[in-house]
C-alpha cells in the first residue's frame, strides 16, 4: 500500500514539475501564437524568452544579443539605438537610459536583459524599491528560463537584490517573500526559506506569492492537505489558472476526484491555452473513469 501511494505521488509530482515552467512563466490567459519570423510556438506568451548565456556571470551585451534574435527586427533596431546611447552616456543620463532599456526589454518579454538593466539602476540609486524591482525581475527570469546552467546565476542575482532591499528596509514584506522563494529554490536550507514565507503570511495572511510558494512546497513534499488552504487563499484573492491547477493536483492526490475535476476545469477555462487544455481534458477523463 505504501509503495503504491509513493508511486502515485511520484508520477503526479513529475507531471507537476513538467508543468511548473509552463504555468508560472507564461501569460496563459490568451492563446499562444506563433512568432512571425519562424512560425514556431514561443516559450512564453507571444514571444520566446531568449536563453541567457550558460555562465556563472550574466553580461548585458551577451543577453541583449541573444534576445534580439527572438524579437521583431524593427524593435531590435530601436533597442540597439537606445543601447548605443546608453554606452556613451554618463551619470544621471546613463541611469535614465538603463531604466528605459529595462522597460523596452520587459515590453517584449525578454526578462534577463530587463533584469540586468534594473540592476544597473539599483546600483546607481540603491533604494529598497529599486532593489526589489531588480530582484523580482531576476526571479521571474529564473522561473522562465529552461537553461539549467543559467538558472543559478539568475537565482543568485535575485537573492542578492532581495537581500539588499531588506538591508535598506527590514520590514519590506515583498523583499522578504522574494528572498524566501530564492532560498526554497536552492540558495540555502529550504526550511529557512519556508520559515521566512511563514513569517510573511503571519503578517499578511493573503500574500499571494508567499501562499503560492508555500502551497507548491507542500505539494513537492507530499503534504497535499497543507497545500489546499494555501491555494484556496490565492484563489479567493486572485483566481488564476496556476492556483486552480495546483489545487486540483493536491485534491487529486487526496482522492477527492470530483473536487479535483472542478478545479482542473476552472484552470482550463481561465487559461484558454490549447496545450494546457489538452492536458486537462486527459486528466479529467482519467479522474471521471475512477469515479
Amino acid at each position: 500500500m505504501n509503495s503504491s501511494i509513493r508511486l502515485k505521488q511520484t508520477i503526479i509530482i513529475g507531471a507537476i514539475l513538467l508543468l511548473v515552467a509552463f504555468l508560472f512563466t507564461r501569460d496563459i490567459k490568451g492563446l499562444v501564437k506563433p512568432t512571425e519570423e519562424n512560425g514556431k510556438m514561443p516559450a512564453s506568451g507571444q514571444l520566446a524568452e531568449a536563453a541567457p548565456p550558460s555562465t556563472s556571470g550574466l553580461s548585458i551585451q551577451q543577453t541583449s544579443e541573444a534576445a534580439k534574435n527572438v524579437i521583431n527586427k524593427s524593435l531590435a533596431t530601436d533597442i540597439t539605438a537606445l543601447e548605443n546611447s546608453y554606452k556613451g552616456a554618463t551619470g544621471a543620463e546613463k541611469v535614465q537610459l538603463a531604466q528605459q532599456l529595462a522597460q523596452k526589454w520587459d515590453d517584449v518579454e525578454q526578462l534577463t536583459p530587463s533584469a540586468l538593466y534594473l540592476e544597473v539602476v539599483a546600483e546607481a540609486k540603491p533604494t529598497a524599491t529599486s532593489w526589489l524591482a531588480s530582484g523580482n525581475k531576476f526571479l521571474k527570469a529564473f522561473e522562465s528560463t529552461q537553461d539549467s546552467l543559467a538558472q543559478p546565476a539568475l537565482l543568485q542575482k535575485a537573492n542578492t537584490s532581495f537581500t539588499k532591499a531588506l538591508e535598506l528596509d527590514k520590514e519590506n514584506i515583498d523583499a522578504k517573500t522574494g528572498l524566501g522563494v530564492t532560498i526554497v529554490n536552492g540558495l540555502g536550507a529550504p526550511m529557512q526559506g519556508i520559515a521566512m514565507l511563514l513569517e510573511v503570511v503571519a503578517k499578511d495572511p493573503k500574500n499571494l506569492k508567499a501562499n503560492m510558494n508555500l502551497g507548491l512546497f507542500s505539494i513537492k513534499s507530499g503534504q497535499f492537505d497543507k497545500a489546499i488552504p494555501r491555494f484556496n487563499t490565492v484563489i479567493a484573492t486572485a483566481p488564476t489558472p496556476e492556483a486552480y491547477f495546483y489545487l486540483a493536483t493536491a485534491l487529486e492526490n487526496l482522492d477527492k476526484n470530483k473536487e479535483a475535476v472542478e478545479a482542473y476545469l476552472k484552470s482550463k477555462k481561465l487559461a484558454a491555452n490549447p496545450t494546457l487544455s489538452s492536458f486537462i481534458d486527459k486528466k479529467v477523463a482519467e479522474l471521471k473513469n475512477k469515479s
